[in-house]
């Protein structure tokens, strides 16, 4: 009986040896029912490692190839040639780095290995060139305006009374803050829901007119930013208005939010599964609460990406603004009536004097500006950066409420129906056990 048993577990196992599969002896009793097999005792001859894990060799040949790179830059620019220059030591030592890492790697590795590692190290130098040109911008903005960042009246007053010539200790950019955040408010309240609702329009619609529409919106990415504030000086300030305010500042960075935060809510959308929407339609509802419950909600923190693209590239506009608001030294609340200054707009103001007190007030309120920058966009981060199926815990707990009420609803109903069969079936008298009225579904 064993070794018919023996050969029954090989056959299913895939022809393993001896060795590798053992059966336990057990009373006859359990012999029919019970088979316990003994883990294996051979390990497998290939290592498995993390992907993302670095071996020795790796490490060897990315010390040796920088080694090699910073040996051979040093000799080319101080020994052998007259080169000369720090930007362009770092050019030669990149490439120097580039081919003694591929020299390296091709000592032990096949032609496909060789291809993945060149393309690994260019993708992590151009995030490193791309992380430290945006570190450095933000280091050297600060660091210049360190100067007139320590005064507490930079943030709390104005230039009302303040020249070229007064310390740093007297004036501030308080209406340039202000201007700022007006501006960009009124552009966000038309620029979300019409670009919103214009991707909506793509997706959901579509039709020629649709494919006109998104080709007019590709060609409105690349406007250049001085004809959007040329227009809006035609169109608003000559013809309604007859002077420069924030509110038509406001309406040249719409024109230029516009067309980015359509085409990336565009994108947005398109990713959405359709399956979503079908079974949405199959339960019934309209092509509306599909998009209002279903679409919207899923691509939300997408959505939230596009807006904040079009906030970047709005806030940090000069040319328009310059146009459209004015240049004021004063503070004024109103959008609609008078000269209303922004922050890039300022910026521009302060570098156009030599006094250095003027440049390190440029760049001050530059470092203000990406503050506000980083700090909008944290906000919208925490507002509607959740993925879809996120919920927060007072969601969670929400959820939960509402399930637990359907599952005793729904457990009401199990026992009225018991009931209901019990009486027909001549019983009329139920006891319904006291465990049935106070279970609680898990």
């Amino acid at each position: 009986m064993t070794d018919v048993l023996s050969k029954f577990q090989r056959s299913q196992l895939g022809e393993q040896t001896s060795s590798d599969l053992a059966i336990t002896e057990l009373p006859s009793a359990e012999r029919r029912s019970t088979t316990v097999v003994a883990p294996r005792t051979t390990k497998d001859a290939r290592e498995t490692r993390s992907v993302r894990e670095a071996t020795v060799d790796d490490r060897f040949n990315v010390l040796g190839a920088a080694a090699a790179a910073i040996a051979i830059a040093t000799l080319l620019f101080g020994w052998l040639t007259p080169l000369t220059g720090t930007i362009g030591w770092a050019i030669i030592a990149f490439f120097a780095f580039v081919a003694t890492y591929v020299l390296l790697v091709a000592l032990r590795s096949d032609r496909t290995e060789v291809k993945d590692r060149l393309a690994t190290v260019l993708m992590w130098s151009a995030g490193i060139i791309l992380f430290g040109a945006l570190l450095f911008t933000v280091v050297y903005t600060v660091f210049r305006g360190a100067e007139a960042l320590q005064y507490f009246n930079f943030f709390t007053q104005t230039m009302r009374l303040t020249g070229p010539l007064d310390p740093l200790d007297s004036g501030g950019i308080l209406h340039a803050i202000v201007g700022t955040l007006i501006q960009i408010s009124i552009a966000l309240v038309i620029t979300i829901p019409l670009g919103i609702a214009t991707a909506v329009f793509l997706n959901e619609v579509g039709g020629r007119f649709a494919r006109f529409v998104r080709t007019i919106t590709d060609a409105m990415t690349a406007l250049p930013s001085i004809v959007a504030g040329l227009f809006v000086y035609a169109a608003i300030i000559q013809l309604i208005t007859q002077q420069r305010s924030g509110f038509a500042a406001a309406m040249a960075i719409t024109v230029m939010m516009l067309p980015i935060v359509i085409r990336a809510a565009d994108i947005v959308l398109r990713l959405v599964p359709a399956n979503l929407r079908e079974a949405s339609y199959a339960l019934g509802t309209t092509r509306w609460r599909t998009v209002w419950h279903v679409v919207l909600p899923t691509a939300r923190s997408g959505l939230v990406t596009a807006v904040i693209l079009g906030t970047a590239r709005g806030i940090g506009e000069t040319s328009p603004v310059l146009l459209t608001s004015g240049i004021t030294a004063e503070m004024n609340f109103n959008p609609f009536s008078g000269p209303m200054i922004s922050l890039p707009l300022q910026v521009f103001d302060f570098v156009r004097s030599p006094e250095p007190s003027m440049i390190a007030r440029g760049f001050g309120t530059a470092a203000v500006l990406l503050i506000l920058v980083i700090v909008l966009f944290a906000l919208a981060r925490v507002i509607g950066g959740r993925g879809a199926g996120q919920l927060t815990a007072r969601q969670r707990r929400s959820v939960g409420a509402e399930s637990m009420r359907d599952s005793r609803r729904m457990l009401g109903r199990e026992l009225q129906a018991s009931r209901k069969a019990a009486e027909g079936a001549g019983n009329p008298r139920v006891s319904i056990p006291a465990s049935e009225n106070n279970r609680r579904p898990q």
